[in-house]
């Protein structure tokens, strides 16, 4: 237990208190509003994700881009998510928490309308520059709820966690219908989500500081975090957890096709285990918090995870709404339970924010490689049987590193002043 207790340099600490109440008085007049407002921004993190598969057919026709082309699209976002994710607390220190998120909504909403161009280098940078987008953000919202909400940090992480899959089965049922009712082709329903993400920019500027002075100088440097065994458990859980999440986005409509369920019907089962989540993202931290030790909850939930995956592989059809509504428990579960341990596993906002960046940013990496696989597995396989034994790897992997990650310490760190 010691040896994961923080180390922060004694001359630090007046700092990182001067940094805390400089930056952030207003937040504390207004509790309500600012929740309302991550809530709102939360719910812009996946559309662009989820919004392409639906109408993913129809923009390849339109476009005239090949299948190969087609699966860079799909892919590319995870590994932005990922990749975007490391300079993200740097930037935040260089220009301030609330501001970086402002600029990056904006860049969200641009690249989305980028996406309406009918060519895959509009379709390719489009989607870098949103994923780009939302890998900062993600990076960065676990910090403030830390932060804001020190008392509240379980039901703020459901909430989060409600609204990003709110968000997703929202975008991935409602593309297609927009379609129709614009009158348009594909990718003016895509451009359509820019729309949601300039309103959250818009409701952001409430929360920007109003003094426009260089107050994040005085913002303690953390270090140590990348050598501490619990942060990589953390990141670890992380990771694995969204590479099956991202393995449901892609490949388990196609799986239920090839299993002879019609595709619209397929397409509701996925958006039906997407709400799902959100009910469990909403409900599972807050009864995990309830607890010092979260080390069973996260076994539990990959335990969850897998059966529906077994289930959805495996199971009779007749059978498939009870599991893709039990893969939504495990999922959605497993989702909340990663950004609680954040901010559980963090001794204040700045550490958060450090743990944040690297959890997401080596997880979504990781996480990229997951429906990269089931691809390959399938062209190796010529099917689908050979998945299953990928599902019990991961989620068996995913929950080793959830007993560890689970355990009532805290990652040790050495804070320097800036």
């Amino acid at each position: 237990m010691d040896k994961h207790r923080p180390a922060l340099a004694n001359e630090s600490s007046n700092g990182r208190e001067a940094a805390d109440s400089d930056a952030l008085p207003a937040k504390l007049r207004r509790p309500l509003s600012v929740a309302v407002v991550l809530t709102l921004v939360a719910l812009n993190l996946r559309p662009a994700l989820s919004s392409l598969g639906p109408v993913l057919p129809e923009v390849m026709r339109v476009t005239g881009i090949s299948a190969g082309a087609a699966s860079i699209l799909v892919a590319v976002p995870v590994l932005c998510l990922g990749l975007f994710g490391f300079p993200a607390p740097r930037i935040a220190r260089r220009f301030g928490t609330e501001r970086t998120i402002f600029g990056m909504l904006l860049m969200l909403a641009a690249g989305i309308v980028l996406r309406a161009v009918p060519s895959f280098p509009g379709l390719f940078a489009g989607t870098v520059i949103a994923g780009a987008a939302i890998g900062i953000i993600g990076v960065l919202l676990p910090g403030l709820v830390k932060r804001d909400f020190p008392e509240s940090a379980s039901l703020m992480t459901g909430v989060y966690t409600m609204a990003l899959c709110t968000g997703a089965a929202g975008a991935a049922a409602a593309t297609v219908p927009l379609q129709h009712a614009l009158g348009a082709g594909p990718l003016a329903a895509l451009a359509f989500w820019a729309v949601p993400a300039a309103i959250a920019a818009a409701a952001w500027i409430s929360l920007l500081p109003r003094r426009m002075g260089r107050t994040v100088r005085a913002i303690p440097k953390i270090g140590g975090l990348w050598r501490d065994p619990l942060a990589w458990q953390v990141t670890f859980y992380m990771g694995l957890q969204s590479s099956l999440a991202y393995i449901v986005f892609g490949w388990l409509a196609p799986i239920l096709r090839d299993r002879g369920v019609d595709p619209v019907l397929a397409g509701f089962l996925v958006s039906g285990s997407v709400l799902v989540q959100a009910a469990a993202g909403l409900t599972a931290p807050i009864l995990a918090a309830r607890r010092r030790n979260q080390s069973a909850w996260a076994a539990a939930m990959m335990g969850l995870t897998l059966a529906g995956l077994l289930g959805c592989l495996y199971a009779p059809l007749g059978m498939l709404w009870l599991w893709v509504v039990v893969l939504g428990l495990g999922q959605g579960g497993a989702f909340a339970i990663a950004l609680m341990l954040i901010v559980l596993r963090s001794t204040d906002a700045h550490v958060a924010a450090q743990l944040s960046g690297m959890s997401q940013s080596v997880g979504y990496t990781l996480a990229s490689t997951g429906p990269l696989a089931v691809g390959l597995l399938h062209d190796w396989t010529g099917g689908w049987g050979a998945i299953g034994w990928l599902f019990v790897a991961v989620c068996g992997a995913a929950a080793l590193f959830g007993l560890a990650a689970g355990r009532a310490l805290q990652v040790r760190v050495v804070s320097r002043a800036a």
